[in-house]
């Protein structure tokens, strides 16, 4: 019996590192893409690589060989000539987030769509809460956290009142809706 466990453990060590597969950044998808490459790193044990920004040669270059395999060709030639896992991560933020101006302005006209987000009689909850969701982790990505309790009270509120009334009604009278989460406002 020991010789098998010695046997699968010898096995995980042989294999190297995990097979992850690596999301590939998009014109539009730069926020998601960056929280899953942060978890492939993390996974492949080579995050460190980019924060704090280890100098450990090979955890550098297989977070780059990473890097490289989530990103079209056209952004890996424009990034291809910098040495440090670091380096290419900075260099892709900045082209994908933008100068501090330029993230302002993202920022403020994603709160302009939220504060105007309203769910539809054809929306159903899950489809009006994915909307939410994406602009509250857009928001973040961009530096400004939603409150949960703000994202709460807006879901209410933008619930249609003629099809969700007894909802909204009995939501109202249970929850404090200064304390409660988004996800559990919605998901019993």
């Amino acid at each position: 019996m020991a010789d098998i466990k010695e046997e699968a453990e010898t096995n995980i060590k042989e294999t190297g590192p995990s097979s992850i597969k690596c999301p590939m950044l998009t014109s539009t998808n730069y926020a998601v893409w960056a929280m899953r490459m942060k978890i492939a790193l993390k996974v492949n044990k080579v995050w460190e690589a980019i924060d704090p920004g280890s100098k450990h040669e090979e955890k550098n270059n297989m977070a780059i060989a990473l890097l490289f395999q989530s990103i079209p060709e056209a952004l890996t030639l424009q990034v291809g000539d910098l040495d440090t896992a670091k380096g290419v991560w900075e260099a892709i933020k900045a082209r994908h987030v933008g100068a501090e101006t330029v993230q302002e302005a993202r920022l403020q006209i994603l709160m302009a769509k939220f504060d105007r987000l309203k769910m539809k009689e054809e929306d159903t909850i899950d489809s009006f809460v994915g909307k939410l969701s994406e602009i509250s982790s857009k928001s973040a990505s961009l530096g400004e956290i939603i409150e949960e309790p703000k994202i709460v009270k807006k879901f209410l509120k933008s619930l249609p009142r003629r099809k969700y009334i007894h909802i909204f009604a009995s939501l109202e009278q249970v929850l404090d809706l200064n304390t409660t989460s988004f996800e559990a406002s919605w998901v019993d």
